[in-house]
């Protein structure tokens, strides 16, 4: 024992004498660099010849100025290199203590959002929106998270007994903002946090959505499938290639919204607003459209094939190249500035002739939760 600690005790005298070595050993390098090296530098390039010790002199001073210069010069780029790793040292411990903080806020935000304060969920949803904000490395994370949130606080059928009964008249169902307030500030995070996401898939299938504020917001490639939507305001919301297999969305405002590409197929689009709404090569394949607006929509190549259109309003619609076979359409307006597919009869499928003025476009987008949505002819 005693050994080992006189053993330390010189390995701690060596470590501090080294660097006292280093500094003798660097002056006396400098020492013979500047004193002795210019003189034989002379020496070797008069090779014999004999010069005045005036000329002589003023040669070695000239050696030794160049010299000097040279030492400063590597000494200024080792200053410069001792900063740089200074520098990048302390950067280095800046990023740790950010992602530790990052971390504990992480952490920490998922435990508020299971707690049994709504107002304990809501500030644990706008501190991981924060988080995500700051970190690029976790937002897919809290994407992830805020989906997983929404799907267990609302499902479809509804299972609680605070949520409204699955055949509760939609006019009698309190806006998503009222009846569940986390659930809307999850669903506000995660639509604009998905601007530009990839991957796009989320899961939301079987989630009850009804009377939701999700207009602006970027859905693109989320799953809704069997989703209940019905009087959500979905203006100008990004649905592209999103999916939507049998999700009721009666009486939605789409207006303005993009679904390019996206799956439909089964959807019910009753009393829905879809004015303006891109439908390029989307499918809507069996979706029941009755008493839909589809007023400017824009179709080409959409597939409504077995799609229940009777009573749609089509005027100013652009069905040019739309699968139509097998298309209910009886009773539906349209007028001349409506397009057919090529050679495709419309009056000859019960499409009536509707001159009058197109439905206008909704210029009050955060307004567009209704609660006099009027009882549906085509019900049930």
């Amino acid at each position: 024992m005693v050994e080992r600690r006189g053993r330390g005790v010189r390995s701690g005298r060596l470590r501090a004498l080294l660097p006292a070595g280093a500094v003798a050993a660097g002056l006396g390098l400098l020492a013979v660099v500047v004193l002795y090296l210019p003189g034989a530098v002379v020496d070797h390039d008069l090779a014999g010849a004999r010069i005045g010790p005036k000329d002589r002199l003023g040669a070695v001073n000239d050696v030794r100025g160049t010299l000097l210069q040279a030492v400063a010069g590597l000494a200024v780029l080792a200053g410069a290199y001792v900063t740089w790793r200074q520098v990048r040292v302390g950067q280095e411990g800046l990023r740790a203590t950010r992602e530790g903080q990052v971390t504990d806020r992480f952490g920490l935000a998922v435990e508020q959002i299971g707690s049994d304060s709504p107002a304990v969920r809501i500030g644990g949803l706008h501190a991981l929106w924060r988080v995500a904000d700051h970190s690029e490395r976790d937002r897919e994370a809290v994407t992830a998270i805020m989906a997983a949130f929404l799907r267990t606080r609302l499902r479809w059928p509804p299972t609680g007994p605070d949520a409204p009964a699955p055949d509760t008249p939609i006019n009698s169902v309190p806006p998503l903002e009222t009846r569940a307030p986390d659930a809307q500030t999850a669903l506000t995070c995660m639509g604009v946090l998905c601007e530009g996401r990839e991957p796009e898939w989320l899961n939301l299938i079987a989630t009850d959505l009804r009377r939701a504020d999700c207009d602006g917001l970027h859905l693109q490639g989320v799953i809704l499938d069997r989703a209940c939507l019905e009087a959500a305001s979905l203006f100008s919301v990004d649905l592209t290639r999103a999916s939507l297999a049998g999700t009721v969305l009666r009486y939605a405002e789409l207006t303005t919204s993009f679904l390019r590409s996206a799956r439909l197929t089964g959807a019910d689009l009753r009393g829905a607003l879809l004015i303006e709404t891109d439908l390029a090569d989307a499918d809507l394949s069996g979706a029941d459209l009755r008493e839909a607006d589809l007023c400017r929509a824009r179709a080409p190549r959409a597939s409504f094939r077995r799609a229940d259109l009777r009573m749609a309003d089509l005027r100013g619609a652009d069905l040019s190249g739309a699968d139509l076979r097998e298309t209910r359409l009886e009773g539906a307006r349209a007028n001349s500035r409506t397009r057919w597919p090529e050679g495709f009869d419309a009056t000859a499928r019960g499409v009536l002739a509707a001159d009058g003025p197109e439905s206008p476009t909704n210029p009050l987008s955060g307004l567009t939760l209704r609660t006099d949505l009027p009882p549906l002819r085509s019900y049930p």
